[in-house]
C-alpha cells in the first residue's frame, strides 16, 4: 500500500536520491546535504507545532508500506514573502497609441513584483519515473489538500503553486540563457541555490528595475514565458483539476508560470468530508477514495476502498494501520 506520512530527519538519504533525480530547476529540491537535513528539521518542527504557524513547511513523503521505500514528496509552505520576498515577474499589457496615425499597439512587459506575501504555497511535488503511473502523483499531490483541509485556519486564503519552466534535454534554460542571466552573470545553478539559502538581496540588487518589453527578447525566450517544463506537465493537469488557474505571474529566472486558488475553492479541500471510523474484514465500495487523518500532527493519507453510510467510514484493519486510526477516530474521506 502507498501512505503519505510525514517527513523526518531520517528521510534525509531519500530526500537526497529525489533531490538528485529532479534535475535542474526544481529550486524546492537542491542537492545539497546541510540545506535538505534543515528541511527536515522544519518539517519536524511543523509537524509538531514547535515553531509558529507562519513559518511552517510541512514536507510528505510517498512511501511504500510492503518495502519501506521512498517514491515521491510534496510540500505545503504555510505562508511565503514574509520573511524573504517572493519575488516573480508579472506579464503586463501597455498600450501605446497614436491618433493622429491611426495606430494603436499592445505591448506586453514583464515587471518584477512581490505579489503574494502571506500567500500559502504547495510544491515539491516530484516522483521518481516509475511511479507516474497508476495513481500515484495524484495520491500525493491532494494529499497536500487534504493537509490544509485537516485545519484550514492554519493557512492563508489564498494558495498558489510554481511550476518549473522549460529546459531543453542539455539542461539549458532558454529564459534564463537568453534574460535573467543578463541581470545575474553567475551559473544558474548557484542563482537558484542563493534563492533558496539566502534572504534574496541578491535579487532586489541585480534584478531590473523597469519593464522588458517581450517583443524586443529572442525568440527562444519568447517562446518558454509562461510554459511549463515537459515533467511538469501532469502536475499542472492535477493543479487545474482542483481549480488553479494562471495569474499572470511568472518565475524571475525559468519563466515557469504560477497557478493560484483561493483556499475553500480547491475542489479537495471543498469536498472532503469528516467521518467517523468503523471496522470491517471486508470493505464493499466500487471505487478508492482518498482517506487522511483529521488533524495535521500525525498526518496520514491513503487511496483505499472505504464504505460509505451517512456519518461513517468504514475501513479495512489494514487501512486503518495504514492511517494509524482505530474505531471511533474521525477521518476526512474525499470520495
Amino acid at each position: 500500500m502507498l501512505v503519505v506520512r510525514p517527513a523526518a530527519p531520517a528521510d534525509l538519504d531519500h530526500l537526497l536520491e529525489l533531490a538528485i533525480l529532479s534535475g535542474p530547476g526544481f529550486t524546492s529540491l537542491p542537492e545539497d546535504p546541510d540545506q535538505l537535513v534543515e528541511r527536515l528539521d522544519l518539517s519536524r518542527d511543523s509537524f509538531t507545532a514547535a515553531i509558529p504557524p507562519r513559518e511552517r513547511w510541512y514536507t510528505l513523503m510517498l512511501e511504500e508500506t510492503d518495502t519501506g521505500d521512498i517514491d515521491g514528496i510534496g510540500s505545503v509552505k504555510a505562508a511565503v514573502g514574509l520573511k524573504r520576498p517572493f519575488f516573480s515577474f508579472r506579464q503586463m499589457s501597455n498600450t501605446a497609441q497614436s491618433p493622429s496615425l491611426d495606430i494603436k499597439l499592445e505591448h506586453q512587459t514583464l515587471v518584477l513584483v512581490n505579489e503574494c506575501s502571506g500567500w500559502t504555497e504547495v510544491g515539491s511535488l516530484f516522483l521518481k519515473a516509475d511511479r507516474r503511473k497508476g495513481g500515484a502523483g495524484r495520491l500525493l499531490s491532494q494529499s497536500r489538500y487534504m493537509l490544509i483541509g485537516a485545519e484550514p485556519d492554519m493557512f492563508a486564503e489564498n494558495v498558489l503553486a510554481e511550476l518549473r519552466g522549460v529546459f531543453t534535454p542539455d539542461g539549458a534554460c532558454p529564459f534564463w540563457d537568453h534574460v535573467a542571466h543578463k541581470f545575474f552573470p553567475m551559473p544558474f545553478d548557484q542563482a537558484d541555490m542563493m534563492t533558496g539559502s539566502t534572504d534574496k538581496q541578491f535579487i532586489l540588487d541585480l534584478a531590473p528595475r523597469h519593464p522588458i518589453y517581450i517583443d524586443l527578447l529572442p525568440e527562444p525566450a519568447r517562446a518558454v514565458i509562461g510554459k511549463v517544463h515537459p515533467q511538469g506537465v501532469p502536475a499542472m493537469a492535477l493543479l487545474e483539476s482542483e481549480g488553479f488557474r494562471t495569474n499572470g505571474l511568472i518565475d524571475i529566472f525559468d519563466a515557469g508560470p504560477t497557478v493560484s486558488c483561493s483556499r475553500d475553492n480547491i475542489r479537495t479541500v471543498r469536498d472532503a468530508r469528516n467521518l467517523t471510523v468503523a471496522l470491517a474484514d471486508e470493505v464493499e465500495a466500487e471505487l478508492p477514495s482518498l482517506i487522511s487523518t483529521d488533524s495535521i500532527g500525525g498526518f496520514r493519507a491513503v487511496r483505499q476502498k472505504v464504505g460509505l453510510a451517512g456519518d461513517v467510514a468504514t475501513l479495512s484493519a489494514e487501512t486503518a494501520d495504514a492511517l494509524k486510526v482505530r474505531a471511533g477516530d474521525t477521518v476526512r474521506v474525499k470520495a
